[in-house]
């Protein structure tokens, strides 16, 4: 759909920092009204990207996602948030849409996150923003990194990246990385998992502006990467895959009076696809073209309305299919703060026009509340709609595709409490539970034909039910030791509610019942200690049980700041210590017992 203007358990698990500086939000203005959702914001957790080697590492971190991932830095990660499925779950690079209307799956490892300063999930919106890191400078007009590491399955991992202050208000920001990795390693029984190699570049390049009520950011950015997609254990395969990926997206504010503000963003996109397979080579080209407009008009200081009206276009030539679809969005917010209390609610449009089908629309509500209770506690609440059109694959491919197929429909509620504490000048506490409860109906699930049960075509007759609470606690220590506990803890119960369904009653397949996760820091004197404990339960593949797994990882770093030449730092990272075998999806195994070490020079 369209943008926003808001804001692996892999191969390795985590590699070198990336030699930036601590995560910080980005300063744009962030808005009322985001393209393609409302105003709901009372659910949102920030995700540092620390030492991860993938943005997939950085989402495992919260205990919401489950992370689809087809093992090895070359497979595909997917990602799902609270049950509603890969293709609900919106991903966001600098406040624009990633879309992809072949499959609705977006690979989160086209995103390096080398030039990352943080991740944002939106637990109302059910999105992930992944906002880049802006230039900060002291006395030098120039800063940056360099990095190089390598470890197990052959791997290696450089990357750079280069700030320039061009003047005192232009910035410019260049970075590059690269993904190498023979990727074979062993599993069950001392087998080989093969054909899991990759060789993937990574640039981009941003443009940062300050003028008079507003500033500008322009970012290009290009993923080319081939690897291999070796199938499940049953079906091994000697498939490739080609990816080349490149966009120019840009995003303007100003703010003309106190009354009124304009954020203006726009997105150019090119997709590429190709696979080589046994059974015959396929392609997939997709461009895509936003133009998304917000207006805020600030009533009073309590008071703020806006209003949005964005259009996309979406192009996709195959070797099965050619489909085309034009979007169109607008929304009317609103929202209200008064001492301890905030409301939002907003009332969207979405459209969705494919060249030569049926049209596809509805009206989305959605509403939030957020009070104070007394310092540092608060309650929370939302509810909205939410609904995704079906992809071009569900709709168009030969042999399978639907065009009757309506949109997937979703309500999505959250009640919580948040609490935060600070002691003095060192201590920070913080607590967090929240309760939800979510509805997805006309769920597209593939079901036999009445003509020919042999064949299989997607149909509006799913429906889940997903509920289960969040709790998060945790602690920091800052001084001459710096130390740090994070626990958070996960129950989500993602029932399959489809009429005559195999799997009736059951677990969604890959949603784990039971999510922990427990990390800790230490830091002195430019030593730092990192170990974290990753624990799923409760899973199903649809067919029966899957096993319990759980991860100890532990990091340690040290860092040399060498007078007018910059800091190097040290890491070595173990992964998996107990050399745990698992599957996120089934047949489809993940690496055990790795180790990976390197250095970052920041200067």
């Amino acid at each position: 759909m369209l943008s926003s203007i808001l804001f692996s358990a892999g191969l390795l698990l985590s590699a070198l920092p990336s030699g930036y500086n601590e995560p910080v939000l980005d300063t744009l203005q962030a808005v009322v009204v985001t393209a393609d959702k409302g105003v709901t914001v009372s659910r949102m957790d920030t995700l540092s990207i620390g030492n991860s080697c993938s943005v997939s590492d950085a989402l495992l971190l919260s205990s919401g996602f489950h992370v689809g991932d087809n093992g090895g830095l070359a497979g595909l990660k997917s990602l799902s948030l609270r049950g509603m499925g890969s293709a609900h779950t919106a991903v966001y690079l600098d406040g624009l849409r990633m879309g992809n209307v072949q499959s609705g799956q977006n690979d989160l490892g086209m995103i390096g996150p080398e030039s990352l300063s943080c991740v944002i999930v939106d637990y109302a919106q059910n999105s992930v923003y992944f906002n880049t890191a802006r230039p900060r400078f002291t006395s030098s007009p120039v800063t940056g990194f360099a990095s190089i590491s390598a470890g197990s399955f052959g791997t290696w991992l450089p990357s750079a990246k280069f700030d320039f202050r061009l003047s005192d208000n232009l910035a410019l920001s260049a970075y590059g990385s690269g993904v190498f990795s023979k990727g074979n390693f062993t599993y069950a029984d001392g087998l080989v998992r093969e054909n899991n190699d990759v060789s993937q570049y990574r640039a981009g390049v941003d443009l940062y502006g300050i003028i008079s009520g507003g500033d500008y950011h322009v970012k290009a950015y290009y993923n080319d990467s081939e690897r291999g997609t070796p199938g499940s254990v049953s079906w091994p395969s000697d498939d490739r895959q080609k990816d080349r990926n490149a966009l120019v997206q840009s995003v303007f504010y100003k703010s003309f009076s106190p009354l009124y503000s304009l954020c203006l963003s726009g997105k150019m996109s090119y997709d590429d696809i190709f696979y080589s397979s046994a059974w015959g080579d396929s392609r997939y080209g997709q461009t895509e073209l936003q133009l998304n407009t917000v207006h805020d008009f600030h009533i009073n200081k309590s008071w703020k309305v806006s209003a949005a009206a964005d259009i996309q276009w979406d192009g996709l030539k195959s070797s099965n299919y050619d489909a085309s679809r034009l979007t169109v969005f607008s929304a009317l917010a609103t929202s209200y703060r008064s001492g301890r209390f905030r409301f939002d609610a907003s009332l969207e449009y979405s459209g969705a026009f494919d060249t030569g089908a049926i049209s596809r629309n509805a009206f989305s509500p959605s509403a939030s509340l957020r009070f104070k209770i007394i310092e540092g506690l608060d309650i929370s609440a939302f509810a909205r709609r939410a609904y995704r059109v079906p992809t071009f694959n569900e709709l168009y491919y030969v042999g399978y595709g639907n065009p009757e197929l309506k949109p997937e429909d979703a309500w999505l509620t959250n009640l919580g409490l948040n609490y935060n504490k600070t002691l003095g000048h060192k201590w920070t506490f913080k607590a967090q539970v929240d309760g939800f409860y979510n509805i997805l109906t006309d769920k597209i699930t593939s079901a036999p034909t009445v003509e020919d049960p042999n064949i299989w075509l997607p149909y509006n007759i799913g429906e889940v039910h997903s509920s289960g609470f969040d709790a998060v606690a945790g602690f920091t220590c800052k001084g001459d030791v710096r130390y740090s506990f994070n626990a958070k803890y996960s129950y989500q119960s993602a029932i399959d509610r489809t009429p005559d369904s195999y799997t009736y009653g059951q677990q969604i397949p890959y949603i784990a019942r039971n999510v922990l996760i427990v990390d800790a820091e230490v830091s002195w004197k430019g030593w730092g200690l990192n170990p974290l404990w990753h624990l799923r339960s409760g899973r199903t593949d649809g067919a029966g049980e899957m096993p319990d797994w759980n991860t100890v990882d532990v990091t340690l770093s040290k860092s040399f700041y060498i007078k007018k030449a910059g800091t190097f730092k040290l890491l070595f990272k173990a992964g998996n210590l107990a050399d745990c075998r698992y599957e996120t999806v089934s047949g489809y195994p993940m690496p055990g017992r790795s180790f990976i070490g390197g250095v970052t020079f920041s200067f």
